[in-house]
């Protein structure tokens, strides 16, 4: 958020409205967005701006679905099983929906992510390695979301986010996550600490942050790679893996049927596959960096509701 406690969502639709003579009405403290301009009235509503279709907007914000979807259009994809909260019956949740689980992390012996089913910015994600770490994941899940997918914990070794307009990457960026380089002298905990990065040690054992890292070697962080979570978006040049992360963000776009997006996309085994795809585009991080171009993103956006090209 910006020092105003304003959304850059939100500054960029007052930008975009000033500058094309349309009146803004911001409601529910700056979630419901009026425009009305040239004869039309449109909503922008969270970071939806209301160039999706319905079922499109649903797919993209249902982890599962998408995943489904994708899988269904040949598109390389993460899989994300569902599970819905067994508050709602069993008739809803099914009997075995526990076995299953526990069959999934039997299969994923590397573990498995627990996560809610819809949802952004990391929050409520866990990684499981065993019983009790998967029923603590699924209780605190469960107490706030009707529904949580699980998928196979993948070591990712990039992450990059897609922001696609009618097929046309607008915006590319790697999700570089904190990292430090070891001197041989200091610990983990000392070279992070001096970094500012002291809130990435939370998941990590007394023996990992106590280590003496050696020299010139590299300690990535967090095994998340969201920004809110700490990680930095860096802009990509054009070049070979740009265009394969535009184009497998294209064909994930097209299987849903979405027209305005942020889709990411992971490197896993040296091959690219769809991770999440977001009907809400939320570039508040970028934004810090970027202002340009993040509003430039958001001027087109609001030229496609308007009828404009």
């Amino acid at each position: 958020m910006a020092a105003t406690g304003e959304r850059i969502f939100v500054q960029a639709i007052r930008r975009y409205c000033a500058s094309h003579g349309i009146a803004l009405d911001v409601r529910s403290g700056g979630w419901l967005l009026a425009m009305s301009g040239h004869g039309e009235r449109h909503f922008a509503f969270g970071y939806d701006i209301g160039l999706n279709s319905a079922i499109a907007h649903r797919l993209a914000n249902d982890k599962s679905a998408a995943a489904e979807v994708l899988t269904l259009e040949g598109v390389p994809c993460i899989p994300h099983r569902l599970f819905l909260n067994p508050s709602m019956g069993a008739h809803v949740a099914g009997p075995d929906w526990q076995q299953a689980m526990l069959m999934l992390l039997a299969q994923n012996p590397q573990g498995v992510v627990v996560k809610p089913n819809e949802g952004t910015s990391g929050r409520a994600v866990f990684k499981v390695t065993n019983r009790n770490e998967l029923d603590r994941a699924v209780t605190e899940v469960f107490s706030s979301s009707l529904g949580l997918v699980i998928a196979p914990y993948v070591e990712i070794e990039d992450e990059v986010r897609v922001i696609l307009l009618d097929d046309k990457p607008m915006t590319v960026y790697r999700k570089e996550r904190p990292q430090v380089v070891g001197d041989g002298l200091r610990t983990l905990r000392e070279l992070a600490s001096e970094a500012g990065h002291d809130r990435q040690l939370r998941e990590l054992t007394a023996q990992e942050v106590n280590a003496v890292v050696p020299n010139g070697e590299h300690r990535i962080l967090n095994w998340r790679h969201n920004l809110d979570a700490g990680a930095r978006p860096v802009l990509m040049e054009d070049g070979e893996v740009r265009a394969i992360c535009a184009q497998l963000a294209v064909e994930a776009a097209a299987a849903i049927g979405i027209t305005f997006a942020s889709i990411d996309v992971v490197r896993v085994d040296d091959a690219w596959r769809v991770l999440e795809v977001n009907s809400g585009v939320m570039m508040e991080a970028l934004a810090k960096l970027h202002p340009e171009l993040v509003q430039a993103t958001y001027d087109a956006a609001l030229d496609r509701v308007f009828g404009g090209s």
